[in-house]
């Protein structure tokens, strides 16, 4: 009987452990409305260039790493960063207006600010690249 306790003391804790661990890792999740301006103003999936494919399965794949990397919805990339100089989250989520005109305003920027003739975020969208390449 003492082993039964101690078998199911180890299955609750094994479980307890699990969801703890499972809850602490956490992705990075995207503003949804700044997220569905970009897929609506760049992603086309229905194109037959190569660049939009390309774009549109980089999207697909990276989903809120467009804007964010790692695993903290806190940590941005560059382009992220970008949009956020122009954007609040709470403020600004149901703007679609506001929205598309940072999106448009940030295409204009050099892709790593501190190289000037890096290409501009747009340049590499039109390529069929992800604004900021995920590390």
């Amino acid at each position: 009987m003492f082993r039964g306790q101690m078998v199911r003391g180890a299955v609750v804790t094994a479980a307890a452990v699990t969801m703890v661990v499972g809850g602490s890792a956490r992705p990075a999740f995207a503003i949804k409305q700044f997220f569905d301006e970009f897929k609506a103003v760049y992603v086309k999936p229905d194109s037959s260039e190569p660049a939009d494919k390309a774009l549109a399965a980089a999207v697909e794949t990276a989903k809120c790493n467009v804007c964010h990397m790692g695993m903290n919805k806190k940590d941005r990339n560059a382009y992220g960063n970008a949009l956020a100089d122009l954007l609040d989250k709470k403020e600004d989520a149901k703007n679609v207006d506001k929205i598309r005109q940072s999106l448009e305003k940030v295409a204009a920027m050099p892709s790593d600010p501190a190289k000037a003739d890096s290409p501009k975020f747009g340049d590499l969208i039109k390529q069929g690249k992800l604004p900021s390449p995920t590390p």
